[in-house]
């Protein structure tokens, strides 16, 4: 499975509900594959593309609950949709603190289920879209000198050219050169947005 087509994983260990899943998901045109165990879910490659899993919370081996903590452990950060027809409060009550989008029991309303799908893609398109983005501003935070990075944090903390002069040592045009290739280093086109990037890098004060 390659590009950016949706990919909606299946793991249930039952024949009959994955031809059923699979049915319909395809209906709806998007990606698929199934497993019928955590671990050969586990093992496989997981390509970019958004995607989320439905997970049967009761099958032999690892059960549902205890591959979604595994999937947390190794960095496999799907939305989880459970299915069960053995469901009870407190198991849904811990699939949902752990992190799970949502709970259905068996039978559900294919509906439904296709109305939780495509929130759940949405939602993992969004962290994937925040991750890319994230990954790119740290790039460019390492082209910057260590000079220009000293006035990047002082410029996002609020300060004042002169202020930021005075406490570098330096002549106020310099700091402003300094701050032109800042923003042209980091694709900022506003100061605001250059305040939004180090929100998102973790960066709020010179001495952070």
């Amino acid at each position: 499975m390659t590009g950016d087509k949706p990919v909606v994983y299946v793991v249930d260990d039952d024949p009959s509900v994955l031809r059923a899943l699979e049915r319909l998901l395809r209906s709806a045109d998007l990606g698929l594959e199934t497993f019928t165990s955590a671990l050969d879910f586990l093992n496989f490659q997981h390509p970019e593309a958004p995607g989320c899993l439905i997970l049967d919370v009761k099958m032999p081996g690892v059960s549902g609950l205890e591959l979604q903590e595994r999937m947390a452990r190794q960095g496999i950060l799907f939305p989880i949709i459970f299915i069960t027809g053995h469901g009870t409060v407190p198991l849904s009550v811990q699939a949902m603190k752990a992190g799970a989008v949502d709970f259905l029991m068996k039978p559900f309303d294919p509906k439904d289920l296709l109305e939780i799908v495509f929130k759940a893609l949405d939602k993992d398109r969004q962290a994937k879209w925040e991750q890319r983005e994230l990954k790119r501003l740290r790039e460019r935070l390492k082209t910057l000198t260590p000079r220009e990075a000293q006035v990047f944090r002082s410029v996002v903390a609020g300060m004042l050219n002169k202020q930021i002069a005075y406490d570098l040592g330096t002549a106020e045009k310099t700091i402003k050169v300094h701050r032109a290739r800042i923003m042209e280093k980091m694709g900022a086109k506003s100061l605001a947005e250059l305040v939004r990037f180090a929100e998102k890098l973790g960066i709020g004060s010179p001495s952070s």
